[in-house]
């Protein structure tokens, strides 16, 4: 008898899948290398970055200066080789940009400002390739802190109506050897044109002091603009940097003129050629150092109620006293002033310690109509001399030539 064959067909049913996927394997790996030669028929070639013509490399840059705590106090320079610079950007941390322009030819860049001290720079140029590619580059530097700083008082004061004889004066914290390099710096813009020059003096202070007077008294009206761009400038051996810049602008007011005859002991005050009013007064006693001073002296400031003590101006003990209507003339001391206590001098002789002395009520009048800024041209024989120019503001008692002498860009 014998045995039944399902199992075996069952078998062959099971193992036939197994055998097809063995035969499209070897199917599969018979094409493979048919495959593999038929691409040769059609190559593909790997890729590779093209090379740049000549034309289009990136244009290098250089900025000058470059590096950590460079010397401040030069223009920043861009230059451009095998290419041009189309824009030039320059900015310190807090944003504040240094102007400058590129040349004609797109070679050069030249900030209109010097680097100031203790600042970091970022330098942004923009460039174009003789193709035609524009690029954008970026880098930066710092400079040295400054070791000491110099700072400024001027006159006048912001937005200030002032007389005909005001001078622009800058008084300097430390000495200013490089005068010449700060005095390029101070630019004056006048509304009609106005002629004037810089001149270097020793204030009363002991400071150095430049100011700016204009080669005749101020027309009436005429509109001053002081732009001391000094930020980054260097004053020279003891002087120290400059890390700000300064600017005042003010008006001229009417054409007023003090005149002060001390030989006749009167004083005038003249308005666009009219006479208002003469008033008498008592100068400084003759004979010695209560002298008062001679040549044009400019109102400095109107002081009102003040102490004014002898011994501060080398005279002893002679007075110390509240004054009224005070109107300072001179750093030495000088003033035009009510003095009662000397009435019965006033229009006959000079018995004062030096200072324009008048009545309270003629010096209330006066005080009101006068500001700084206004000439007194006082002229009398016995004398201390005439007003430094230091002294205040006396550069009026030097002629034209003199005052443009004192240039230092002459």
């Amino acid at each position: 008898m014998s045995l039944p064959r399902p199992h075996t067909r069952t078998r062959t049913r099971a193992l036939a899948p197994a055998r097809v996927r063995v035969r499209a394997a070897a199917v599969a790996a018979l094409l493979l290398p048919l495959a593999a030669c038929s691409s040769s028929t059609s190559p593909v070639a790997p890729a590779t970055e093209a090379t740049p013509s000549p034309d289009d490399r990136p244009v290098t840059v250089t900025v000058t200066p470059a590096g950590k705590k460079v010397p401040a106090g030069e223009p920043v320079r861009v230059t451009a080789a095998g290419g041009s610079l189309t824009s030039v950007t320059v900015t310190d941390a807090e944003g504040h940009r240094l102007a400058g322009k590129v040349a004609a030819d797109g070679r050069s860049w030249v900030s209109d400002r010097k680097a100031v001290p203790g600042t970091a720079y970022t330098v942004t140029a923009a460039t174009r390739t003789p193709g035609g590619t524009a690029r954008s580059t970026e880098s930066g530097f710092t400079t040295a802190p400054a070791d000491k700083v110099n700072k400024v008082d001027w006159r006048p004061g912001a937005g200030a109506t002032v007389g005909i004889a005001q001078p622009i004066s800058l008084v300097f914290d430390h000495p200013v050897k490089n005068r010449a390099e700060v005095e390029k710096q101070l630019r004056i813009t006048t509304s009609n044109g106005t002629e004037g020059s810089w001149g270097w003096i020793r204030d009363w202070s002991g400071r150095d002091r430049v100011d700016w007077r204009p080669r005749t008294y101020w027309k009436p009206g005429t509109e001053v603009t002081l732009n001391a761009e000094l930020n980054g400038t260097d004053s020279g051996a003891d002087g120290g940097w400059f890390v700000r810049d300064y600017a005042t602008a003010f008006t001229i007011g009417d054409r007023q003129v003090v005149e002060v005859d001390l030989d006749r002991h009167r004083l005038s005050l003249v308005r666009d050629g009219k006479t208002l009013r003469r008033i008498a007064v008592s100068g400084g006693t003759p004979g010695g150092d209560k002298r008062s001073w001679r040549g044009t002296a400019v109102l400095m400031a109107k002081e009102g109620t003040i102490n004014m003590n002898s011994e501060t101006v080398g005279l002893g003990d002679a007075y110390d006293k509240m004054v009224d209507h005070s109107m300072r003339l001179t750093w030495s001391g000088m003033y035009a002033h009510a003095a009662p206590w000397n009435a019965k001098h006033f229009g006959r002789s000079n018995q004062s310690s030096g200072c324009i002395g008048m009545s309270d009520a003629d010096a209330a009048w006066f005080y009101a109509q006068v500001r700084p800024g206004d000439p007194f041209e006082i002229t009398g024989k016995d004398t201390k001399g005439v007003v430094e120019p230091g002294n205040g503001f006396g550069a009026w008692n030097l002629s034209w030539t003199e005052w443009q002498q004192r240039s230092a860009l002459r």
